[in-house]
């Protein structure tokens, strides 16, 4: 969940990694280190807090330059966020620097060999026992890949592992097991990082690192092996964005920007997904269809917003295919012993492709005999990876920590896939398919035209700046909205945010409906479901009664809620399970306003890394 820079090349190193470790502050951390090789000699500076003051130390206590230099910004596990407990780590000598990612779960009894070995160990992290065991090995070795491989097999848990050594300094090796690693491949020059995101200002050629292998950079070339020795298989890939698209364009955040981004990154997540015969076609889907026809049972992992994107999925996925759908917290999933088989299909969704709850609960269904498929946004990533297939999003790098056009480009993804489903099985025409098809091209227009008319929102938001809970209420794909907005509003404001089912208020939450409480209503159109919608309507007449001021989200032209309403907020009339898609947008802008209206930092919440890469 934290930053990683390898670099070796021709340029200055401790530019390269530095410039890099900036692109990586969104994924969230505590402190900031650096390594360099010069001379024949290894330097390094770190300390505590953000990069400013590393860069500020680093003026005040320069660094010798070269070409050869890790970086890291580090979200801690083991031992608090202190200049000490901070990477890169050395051994006694000072000859090897190490920066890691991840949690070596036998620290502790590898600690206690070093201790009783004479090592002198300063922090209380996990990764410091991973550079005096590499000093060890490489002094019988000499070799500092051998030395990798060697610890390596020692190593239980999730790591990544990137080093340099003094007595070979035109080196950096790298290793990784359930921690994301990937190589950038310049001409002169090459880079090793955590996200493409970190070198992609000097290239666009990347190479994936698959699961238990070491990879050594020189400034010519690039060596992959297993943890055996043995030369590993890897896949090149391309990115398809440059830097400028992770760059703030303007926008005073991040996730401002990205609220910003979203109807092109509904737009490209439709791209070319019917063919030429009418079909709706998803190339990433490498499942055969008779294997899908036999599916008795659809099962959605997944955390956090990809969890309540998983939640509207359900509906629509039991409402176009027939098909029973469960969906579950990945962080919960293999420990409750889940019924799955080979006719399970198990959903793993995930912005990163390296949530280490889902890729563990993936790889559980694997066990079982259920296929796979992964709904991802990053390309090359390890959750699509080791999936059966995947359906890449399109959302482009998605920077603020909180998930914004990410989630949509899911909802979007899914809706896919339920309809893919039931072309496959027949549940669906084909005149029925493009007609959906054609309606959720037309979304990116309708949510463009929402964000045309959030400066009431906006306002709003700010007017509320002092209060210390909100409430969303929803029902049918409004539930998993208002879970999303309340998500939001704990991620970014830090206040006290709750979503419930609005038919669950008399059975015990409309006891915290008090005097002016602000309580969020996501209506459903009147349309379709009018059933449920006069029940919402009722709902938002149960809290006004009671004091609550009512916010409420509703489709234009739907009058029924004008009189109950305190503050109105319009969405366009969409179809019934596509409303998500445009209802969720002033939730987004609504949390954003209000945090920054508090004074906090809305892409690098406290407490929270964009990846979540540690159970």
């Amino acid at each position: 969940m934290c930053g990683i820079v390898g670099y070796v090349g021709g340029q200055s190193a401790l530019d390269v990694v530095v410039a890099g470790l900036k692109r990586l502050e969104y994924r969230g951390y505590d402190s900031a280190g650096v390594a360099v090789l010069s001379d024949g000699g290894l330097a390094a500076a770190k300390k505590a807090g953000k990069l400013v003051n590393l860069e500020k130390e680093l003026v005040d206590r320069p660094l010798a330059g070269g070409s050869v230099g890790i970086g890291h910004t580090r979200w801690a596990t083991h031992g608090g966020p202190t200049d000490v407990n901070a990477h890169p780590h050395l051994d006694n000598a000072g000859r090897v620097a190490v920066v890691h990612n991840g949690i070596i779960e036998n620290f502790a009894a590898l600690r206690a060999e070093l201790t009783e070995r004479g090592h002198d160990l300063a922090s209380e992290t996990d990764t410091e026992v991973v550079a005096h065991l590499l000093a060890e090995e490489f002094s019988s070795a000499g070799e500092l890949s051998e030395a990798m491989r060697l610890v390596c097999r020692r190593l239980e848990g999730a790591f990544t592992l990137v080093a340099v050594h003094a007595d070979q300094p035109d080196v950096v090796v790298g290793a990784r097991r359930n921690s994301p690693l990937v190589v950038g491949v310049g001409e002169g020059e090459n880079f090793l990082a955590s996200d493409v995101s970190a070198f992609i200002a000097h290239t666009r050629s990347a190479i994936e690192l698959g699961q238990d292998q070491v990879v050594e950079l020189t400034r010519d070339g690039v060596t992959v092996t297993d943890f055996d020795g043995a030369p590993a298989d890897v896949r090149a890939f391309h990115v398809d964005w440059d830097a400028s698209a992770a760059e703030k364009g303007g926008y005073a955040s991040f996730m401002l920007k990205e609220i910003a981004e979203q109807p092109k990154a509904v737009a490209d997540t439709l791209l070319g997904r019917i063919d030429g015969s009418g079909r709706l076609t998803l190339d990433e889907v490498r499942i055969p269809d008779a294997v899908l026809r036999e599916a008795d049972k659809i099962v959605i992992i997944a955390c956090g917003t990809a969890f309540h994107a998983g939640l509207i999925a359900k509906y629509a996925i039991e409402h176009w295919t027939r098909i029973p759908c469960e969906v579950e917290l990945a962080s919960e999933f293999r420990y409750r012993d889940p019924i799955l088989g080979q006719k399970t299909l198990v959903v793993a969704i995930s912005q990163s492709g390296e949530t280490m709850d889902t890729l563990m609960a993936l790889r559980h269904a694997r066990e079982q005999g259920a296929k796979v498929l992964a709904v991802c946004n990053t390309n090359g990533s390890t959750i699509p990876r080791e999936s059966d297939a995947v359906l890449y999003t399109h959302a482009g790098p998605e920077v603020a920590v909180a998930s914004t056009k990410a989630f949509l480009t899911q909802l979007v993804a899914c809706y896919l896939l339920a309809l893919y489903l039931g072309q496959v099985r027949g549940t669906k025409w084909g005149d029925e398919i493009r007609a959906v098809v054609r309606e959720l091209a037309r979304i990116g227009d309708e949510v463009e035209r929402v964000l045309g008319t959030m400066e009431p929102v906006r306002a709003l938001a700010r007017s509320l700046a002092h209060k210390s809970t909100v409430l969303f209420l929803g029902r049918h794909v409004g539930y998993p909205v208002a879970l999303e907005g309340a998500l939001k509003l704990k991620e970014l404001a830090y206040m006290h945010a709750e979503g419930f089912a609005a038919g669950e208020l008399k059975h015990g939450p409309i006891a915290l409906i008090e005097e002016d409480l602000p309580v969020v209503v996501v209506v459903p159109s009147p349309k379709g479901r009018s059933v449920l919608h006069d029940k919402i309507v009722s709902n938002i007449q149960e809290i006004r009664a009671r004091g609550a001021r009512t916010i409420v989200i509703a489709e234009e032209g739907d009058e029924t809620v004008v009189p109950y309403a305190d503050h109105l907020v319009r969405i366009p009339a969409t179809p019934t399970l596509l409303q998500p898609l445009v209802s969720t947008v002033p939730l987004q802008v609504f949390a954003c306003e209000l945090a920054t209206a508090r004074g906090n930092e809305v892409d690098q919440p406290r407490n929270l890394a964009k990846s979540v890469t540690v159970e």
